[in-house]
């Protein structure tokens, strides 16, 4: 009863009885994050768009600034469409992937009108040419990745030579709220690197780019760290 008083990204009650009724054991660690996510997906917008649709706006509009009609953007855990949708329409091409097939498919359903191609994708695994992208963006996924240092090789390979790469990822810098982080891991879910956000660039910088702008959004569960930045040359 504790814990079910509390909400989990704005969970209600209900929700989580409804986890527990679709058999995830919140008491089992070896849940991976695709497995969450994939139980996940069918809640996963409604709760967005209750919580953090004010953390989405305020990432929409400074990542917006970087994008142009010329880009070919790859995004990579796209989730149900948080990002891609309202900017999706701000390049050229935007092709959004997710390793779940669940998210994919709920971001699918919200998908009529809007200029993107969607695909499951591994982001440590791309199967895309050398090359091939103007932008990626990754928003959100390193950090709960257990080689997030893979993700980084992949991009740097499938982006063009000084091409640009969107990260923010949330960190533990100020604000952390632990109650509701408790509980994610208590339904399964992991983070394999709680980086400050001064560990995440000097991760980013050590992995083949360097950082060419970067702020910090407060949000209801942790602070996001937004990096701007270009493959090294």
């Amino acid at each position: 009863m504790g814990i079910l008083k509390y909400t989990l990204f704005g969970i209600k009650n209900n929700e989580l009885e409804m986890f527990n009724k679709r058999g995830i054991d919140s008491m089992d660690k070896e849940i991976s994050n695709k497995k969450f996510w994939e139980k996940f997906a069918k809640l996963y917008t409604p709760m967005q768009e209750r919580k953090n649709a004010k953390l989405y706006l305020e990432l929409c509009k400074v990542i917006s600034k970087y994008l142009d009609q010329n880009m070919q953007v790859l995004e990579l855990a796209c989730g149900s469409g948080q990002l891609t949708f309202p900017l999706c329409k701000k390049a050229g091409a935007w092709e959004a992937t997710d390793f779940s097939e669940k998210m994919i498919e709920e971001a699918k359903t919200r998908a009529s009108g809007f200029p993107v191609t969607f695909s499951i994708q591994d982001a440590t695994n791309l199967s895309y040419e050398d090359e091939k992208f103007d932008t990626v963006i990754i928003a959100n996924a390193l950090h709960i990745m257990p080689n997030p240092e893979n993700a980084l090789s992949e991009i740097r390979r499938v982006l063009k030579r000084g091409g640009l790469l969107i990260a923010p990822t949330f960190v533990y810098d100020g604000k952390v709220n632990k109650i509701r982080i408790r509980l994610m891991e208590l339904l399964g879910f992991h983070t394999f690197h709680k980086w400050k956000s001064d560990e995440y660039i000097e991760f980013v910088c050590k992995n083949g780019f360097d950082i060419i702008d970067s702020s910090i959004i407060e949000s209801e569960i942790l602070s996001e760290c937004i990096l701007m930045c270009k493959t090294n040359i």
